[in-house]
């Protein structure tokens, strides 16, 4: 088949939807197909076109900003060359464009297949606000043209206002997850090499620094584990100063960053292999989010894998690692009491929460995930 992928970020920009999309996008193409990946050029220096992993990459240029959003005025000559060359669309959402898309894909009787990530939450601003209604607009009449919609977990889409008006056409595929296997000596001579020395007990954290990532929560609850474990770091691993849209919140956390600059250090963005490192040294990972643009956390799974149980939200769709695979605990968000009392918990006793890697890599593993897709693209197109 040849399949026309469409999402507004695609890497180098890092989040949970764009790693899950070149994990699919690569195992599509590793299976035989011909994927085509549309998307935004975010940053000037991208190519317009290019080839990654076997994946053909044709990114739109950009002419503005708005919130975490962008605005590209020539997507729709260059969908309607695409979605009239390839045999079946696959869309990810939230998505400011899907609705042109999807519109196209149906007017050249193409099927649509749409993945709803998440719910878009931005800040409350005046621009914020109309930036959201748009979206969501254009969500909405994308999932009403889709043939069908993807969502991670049943939990999720029981949960989220979208899915649940389209819920009879809503499947449930997990995400696809995988991660190099590392063993401890090499993780610490990666930290060694890096100048790293942290402390046991080791807290990592594996986040974009975004609002919804609720990272002051862990700040928060600093003091509690800091009483148990005088000597404990944290880690965090991922974007921080370039993170789009986040730059008020940033600012909002460096008093409290300033406060514990013995105890937190910044790792920066990471590649696979260094993530797997980056685990394998953390005691507990924690994922604190606070709303739903967060609907499973695939760096909890990536913890797992490396042995590394997690004290996760409690919400809809982020406590299914959880509460299927036993491999940690969940704590109700935008509550540090209960984090900090969670990660005290793991760090006592963290044995229970670790299950055998093979059985986790066999659920999420790519090449699984894309024989889903697959086989609900080639039923769509031969309908």
């Amino acid at each position: 088949m040849k399949i026309l992928v469409a999402l507004t970020y695609y890497r180098p920009h890092i989040s949970g939807l764009t790693i899950y999309v070149e994990r699919l996008a690569r195992a599509l193409a590793a299976r035989g197909h011909s994927v085509t990946v549309l998307t935004s050029r975010f940053a000037a220096h991208l190519p317009l076109r290019e080839e990654l992993d076997g994946v053909q990459v044709v990114r739109v240029p950009v002419a503005a900003r708005i919130s975490k959003g962008v605005l590209m005025p020539t997507i729709g000559f260059v969908a309607n060359r695409l979605v009239w060359s390839h045999d079946v669309i696959s869309l990810h959402l939230p998505q400011l464009d899907a609705s042109g898309i999807a519109l196209r894909a149906r007017l050249l009787r193409k099927p649509v297949m749409l993945t709803y990530h998440s719910d878009l939450v931005l800040p409350p601003t005046p621009v914020n606000m109309l930036a959201g209604m748009v979206v969501n607009a254009s969500n909405n009449v994308a999932a009403s043209l889709a043939h069908v919609i993807c969502a991670y977990t049943a939990d999720f889409a029981d949960a989220s206002p979208l899915l649940a008006r389209f819920r009879n056409k809503v499947c449930c595929i997990l995400p696809p997850v995988e991660l190099p296997e590392v063993t401890r000596a090499e993780a610490e001579a990666w930290a060694a090499a890096r100048g790293l020395a942290p402390q046991h007990p080791v807290i990592g954290l594996a986040v974009r620094l975004a609002a919804e990532k609720g990272v002051e929560y862990l700040l928060q609850a600093l003091p509690q584990i800091l009483q148990t474990h005088p000597g404990a770091t944290v880690l965090h691993a991922g974007p921080v100063d370039e993170v789009i849209g986040e730059q008020e919140y940033r600012r909002s956390l460096q008093p409290l960053f300033d406060k514990y600059r013995s105890r937190y250090i910044f790792l920066g963005a990471l590649d696979p292999h260094e993530m797997a490192m980056f685990f394998k040294l953390c005691d507990v990972h924690v994922l604190p989010s606070v709303n739903s643009t967060e609907t499973f956390g695939l760096v909890q799974i990536e913890a797992a894998l490396c042995g590394t149980p997690t004290v996760a939200s409690d919400l809809p769709g982020v406590r299914v690692p959880v509460r299927e695979f036993g491999i940690g605990l969940n704590t109700p968000p935008r509550n540090a009491a209960a984090l900090g009392a969670a990660v005290l918990k793991v760090l006592a006793n963290p044995e229970p929460y670790r299950r055998p890697r093979p059985e986790l890599a066999a659920h999420f593993a790519p090449d699984r995930i894309a024989a889903c897709y697959e086989q609900i693209l080639q039923s769509l197109l031969q309908n």
